[in-house]
């Protein structure tokens, strides 16, 4: 019987023991000959989807066997890149189907608008790959519930892009947290305050790019005249694409929120509001200034954005503050500390609690894609697993449901799976497909 490509490499290398907390110094690059390598594929090129290719390629454990973009430009742009950066020349494709019918690509990563995640992410399951998918998870609560039915049925490895669960800093943090440092943990505030969120300048309706392929660009999305603020880089501001600062940093955020209290439960009640004042000069739908609560029985997690501004409190555009009975911690990416009452940071507190906890000075990314690899090779699940990221990704949505549905007041019924008696907010549960695209059924 031939043996499947998942299959040999998993017995291909040894299985490294005690993945709690992964530590970078365990994923020593295997000597393994070309044959050994794991064959990826991109799907959306532009951004983030090329930096996550650029991190796997540099661990040398990795092919790039295939680029999928529906800009012609980008696409041509980034097999130039692959070839001068790491020598290996990928094939192009413009349709992400052909590119799933590789058999030779063992995993892909999709870095393409949020809009497209689901339909992606299924088809690459159902075509027996694993998958790294960038956050938020999808675009709608269905589409969330959707990917893990996927993932679980075709036992596809998921590792989705919220990089924080792989790093130094917060898994330090969540160590001395959930060893009681600041005693019990009543309330998390979480912010975000950065100018993207303004999106971009108005601009009229034009001609499609002759290198963009703009229907497929939309796909399952309502259609649209072509407008450059509705593309590259600023899709995210309109509600067929993306979620705005809510989703796109609060997925991140709210994941530390979640973390912190080992949270694996879906929102029960949502308290938002949210509002856009400078609409004359800017092109978005999402939400420019929004607040957002999540009350629960013994915790309360609070999230906060305002578009157009990068500062916030403890001057920093972002950040979370964990508040317990017994002092409070500051983290963002960059570090954490230990603040107590009125006698500010405690700095032999925070020094203490960070012994001995060192990855080797890797970057989350580093980290991330390290781990992604390893789980491919052993079948283990990864640090941020797409049941993780669709629990986070809940918790976004609603917030943004709670102000689009003008009820600002939501009470979730798990089990039912829809708000108890909110049509209104009912409505955003499902996206609306255009066709041909349709949810998939699993």
């Amino acid at each position: 019987m031939k043996q499947s490509r998942r299959a040999f490499l998993k017995n291909s290398t040894l299985t490294v023991a005690g993945m709690g907390l992964i530590h970078p110094n365990s994923f020593a690059t295997p000597k393994f000959s070309a044959n050994d390598k794991i064959n990826i594929g991109l799907i959306g090129a532009k951004n983030k989807g090329f930096n996550i290719l650029s991190h796997l390629m540099k661990t040398g454990q990795v092919n790039c066997l295939g680029i999928c973009d529906v800009d012609k430009n980008i696409l041509e742009n980034r097999i130039a890149d692959v070839r001068k950066e790491f020598g290996q020349i990928p094939k192009g494709y413009g349709d992400f189907r052909k590119l799933l019918e590789n058999d030779e690509i063992d995993a892909v990563i999709i870095g393409t608008p949020d809009h497209w995640h689901c339909l992606m992410m299924v088809y690459a399951c159902q075509a027996g790959k694993d998958v790294y998918v960038e956050k938020p998870l999808a675009n709608s609560i269905a589409e969330c519930n959707v990917m893990v039915d996927a993932a679980n049925k075709y036992n596809s490895v998921v590792q989705v892009g919220q990089q924080q669960r792989s790093g130094e800093v917060w898994n330090s943090a969540m160590q001395h947290i959930h060893a009681g440092g600041i005693g019990e943990i009543k309330k998390v505030n979480v912010w975000a305050n950065f100018p993207y969120g303004m999106g971009s300048g108005k601009v009229p309706d034009q001609p499609v790019p002759e290198e963009l392929d703009y229907a497929f660009w939309q796909g399952p999305a309502a259609k649209r005249a072509y407008n450059p603020s509705h593309v590259h880089g600023s899709w995210r501001h309109f509600w067929d694409y993306g979620g705005g600062l809510m989703t796109d940093w609060g997925v991140h955020l709210l994941d530390m929120a979640l973390w912190a209290k080992n949270i694996s439960h879906e929102p029960r009640t949502v308290l938002a509001s949210g509002a856009n004042y400078n609409m004359d000069a800017y092109s978005r739908e999402t939400y420019e200034v929004m607040d957002v609560n999540y009350p629960m029985d013994d915790y309360m997690i609070h999230w906060s954005h305002t578009a157009g501004i990068q500062t916030g409190p403890y001057d920093k555009a972002y950040g979370v503050e964990f508040i317990g009975d017994n002092g409070v911690i500051l983290a963002d990416r960059g570090d954490w500390s230990i603040r107590q009452g009125d006698k500010g940071e405690s700095e032999q507190a925070t020094k203490t609690a960070k012994e001995g906890f060192n990855f080797g000075g890797k970057s989350d990314m580093e980290i991330h894609v390290l781990d992604f690899l390893h789980c491919i090779r052993n079948r283990n699940a990864t640090k941020c697993t797409v049941e993780m990221g669709r629990n986070v990704a809940l918790y976004a949505h609603m917030g943004n449901i709670a102000v689009r549905s003008g009820t600002h007041m939501l009470d979730w019924n798990e089990v039912a799976g829809s708000f108890d008696g909110n049509k209104a907010a009912n409505q955003f549960i499902i996206p609306n497909y255009d066709g041909p695209w349709e949810l998939p059924k699993i």
